[in-house]
């Protein structure tokens, strides 16, 4: 008779958007998980209703599916806001302050600047209005005309 073998032990192996929403819980600070993914999705709204073209399609391809799913299910504006107006919405959207709605879109924009290319921020960037490049941890530089 052969001795019982025992189950193979299991690893919980985190899926790559547990490990996105666990880092931006991480950075912000936030008490839960579930805070941040609350945070995260309002966040990525946000933002998807500020880019379009081929850098849209490109953040997608880099985010996790359930982040990308908010963020492409949002219809972008005709009009981008500056970084200044889309911590504005974020703040009437969620019910918070200016000031908790720009951590929360600094937290997850910076966040999500650390993975993703280098050169496919610096595109992002170009294309949206001023006031982006510090939510996404990088420094303002001027533009010239």
């Amino acid at each position: 008779m052969l001795p019982p073998q025992s189950a193979p032990a299991t690893t919980s192996v985190a899926t790559p958007y547990e490990q996105l929403l666990e880092q931006i819980r991480y950075n912000g600070a936030y008490p839960t998980r579930e805070h941040a993914a609350e945070v995260t999705h309002a966040v990525l709204a946000a933002l998807g209703r500020q880019l379009t073209g081929d850098e849209r399609v490109d953040l997608a391809a880099c985010l996790p599916v359930e982040a990308a799913l908010t963020f492409t299910a949002q219809i972008p504006t005709v009009r981008p806001r500056t970084g200044q107006q889309l911590v504005q919405d974020l703040a009437a959207r969620t019910g918070g302050t200016p000031a908790t709605a720009r951590w929360d879109a600094g937290t997850v924009l910076t966040t999500i600047a650390h993975r993703i290319d280098p050169h496919l921020l610096d595109r992002i960037l170009a294309q949206l209005p001023t006031g982006y490049a510090l939510l996404f941890g990088r420094a303002e530089l001027l533009r010239t005309a």
